[in-house]
């Protein structure tokens, strides 16, 4: 296994408002996490870093994680009390109304492997030097793409893409989705959307697959990257491989 991340504020937002992290436990479980907050006055920032510290602490206090449905419930229950504590932030400090942040989390086992999202953060697998989607973004136009309102294409470039339908903070009750995904894949990549706005699946693709690079090169230059094409958005990717014989290491 080798992993690595790294979070830049990219060439047009003057903070940043996302968080990263990938952690470890003594049965050699991994957590990986992205945050992309929102909110106003640096608030954004505080959301997803009270998550990602949650999150993280949470995970920290455990041994094993447990059973595949264990998980599910640790995962669900711990999403659960931050939003809680994101609600009760935003109360007592009036200025943060309206704060919150996308969460995207990665579940790594001996026995299973487990995504799960809430907003438009996104978790890919590589395969045979492909990157695959496995989260669903909880976005407008996404909802109507699935409606056959919008074409993927149009989804892209329509003026309200980052209008978010979920979000940790945003409602008193939230839930994520979860994802069961195979284990014969040779990397794990999660991401902030200003990596995915930036580059293709193919751009990405390219620059996991150079055998040249070491990972946290290719972490790297992906950032950089997204901020020759003008870095729009904070950036922040965990990228993790597991086969290292493969086209992603």
């Amino acid at each position: 296994m080798k992993s690595f991340y790294l979070t830049d504020t990219g060439k047009v937002r003057t903070h940043n408002e996302d968080s990263v992290t990938i952690l470890k436990n003594a049965s050699n479980e991994y957590l990986m996490i992205v945050c992309d907050g929102m909110g106003g006055h640096r608030k954004g920032e505080v959301a997803s870093s009270m998550a990602i510290t949650a999150l993280g602490s949470r995970f920290n206090k455990i041994s094993s994680i447990g059973s595949k449905l264990d998980a599910v419930n640790w995962l669900n229950d711990s999403v659960s009390e931050i939003n809680k504590s994101i609600l009760e932030y935003a109360t007592n400090n009036p200025d943060s109304v309206g704060m919150g942040t996308t969460i995207v989390v990665a579940l790594l086992t001996h026995d299973y492997l487990i995504f799960g999202n809430i907003g438009d953060s996104s978790g890919f697998v590589m395969k045979k030097g492909q990157l695959h989607k496995v989260t669903k973004d909880h976005t407008l136009v996404n909802l109507l793409v699935q409606a056959g309102n919008l074409t993927p294409e149009e989804a892209k470039f329509h003026p309200k893409r980052n209008v978010l339908m979920k979000a940790l903070g945003a409602a008193n009750t939230v839930e994520l989705d979860i994802f069961d995904v195979d284990m014969t894949i040779d990397a794990i990549l999660l991401c902030s959307d200003g990596l995915t706005n930036m580059l293709t699946n193919e751009q990405i693709e390219k620059v996991l697959n150079d055998s040249e690079l070491e990972i946290e090169e290719k972490v790297s230059k992906l950032i950089r990257k997204c901020n020759a094409r003008g870095g729009t958005d904070n950036i922040s990717i965990a990228y993790l491989i597991i086969n290292e014989g493969s086209n992603a290491s």
